[in-house]
């Protein structure tokens, strides 16, 4: 009987390593991009990865993306032909290393950007994936929209006097690259305005303007008593590229 039972858990050994033998190691790069603009980074949290089996849901790797956000010359000032790499070595990205039996459909999710919950999109994709081909270089690269926005003034559920306040914001792309006059992303080709709305109805519409730091913008409002929701918005008319962000505050 002892024999016996020592035969099966050879057996069931065996099996075990064989099944694991033909697992093979591979290796996919994925990448999140901001829209027009460059890779999503340590400098800003990174994006979160998640890989899954499309038809099962199992998570197969997940991760945060890290490095630099690339070189500037490349991704934004050089007509890029078929087959150019827009990365380097340094930029960002999450290797997931996969052990894969047979081909798998995968699910590739993007968090981004992962520290800015207000600002974050989910972007995601599809893309078959064979067993010891790995997918390497610029990898798989998704794009994400949107501008980071923060609202610097007025704080939240702020008390405010009716008179005129200022509201103040700090606006950046996606991989944390400064809006500005006249920079690469000129804010001049935006439209970065603040709205305050009573009961879900616009009552005010003001432009900002960019202070004198970099990436923040500041303009005057005023309003009568009552609870308002302010909302502060950077469009890119060219594109459509599209961020917001918004607090609630109460006049007295």
């Amino acid at each position: 009987m002892i024999f016996s039972k020592s035969i099966r858990f050879l057996i069931a050994i065996f099996l075990f390593a064989t099944i694991v033998s033909y697992a093979q190691q591979t290796s996919v790069m994925i990448r999140a991009k901001a829209k027009d603009a460059k890779f999503i980074g340590s400098s800003i949290g990174g994006a979160k990865i998640i890989v899954s089996d499309a038809q099962t849901g199992v998570i197969l790797a997940e991760g945060i993306t890290s490095g630099s956000t690339g070189n500037t010359d490349l991704i934004m000032k050089t007509a890029h032909e078929r087959g150019q790499s827009l990365s380097e070595e340094s930029t960002a990205g999450f290797l997931a290393t996969l052990d894969l039996e047979t081909p798998v459909l995968a699910q590739i999710d993007v968090y981004a950007p992962w520290n800015k919950k207000q600002a974050q999109v989910h972007a995601s994709t599809q893309t078959w994936i064979l067993p010891g081909k790995d997918i390497l270089g610029d990898g798989i690269i998704v794009e994400i929209p949107g501008f980071v926005i923060d609202i610097l003034a007025p704080q939240t559920h702020e008390r405010l006097a009716s008179e005129v306040f200022e509201v103040k914001a700090n606006i950046v792309m996606v991989c944390g690259c400064p809006v500005e006059e006249n920079g690469l992303w000129n804010a001049s080709n935006y439209q970065i305005r603040a709205v305050a709305l009573q009961d879900g109805k616009k009552v005010k519409e003001i432009d900002l303007q960019q202070t004198e730091k970099s990436s923040t913008f500041s303009g005057d409002m005023q309003l009568e008593k009552g609870l308002y929701e302010i909302q502060v918005y950077a469009f890119d008319p060219e594109t459509g590229n599209t961020g917001l962000d918004r607090t609630n505050i109460i006049i007295n």
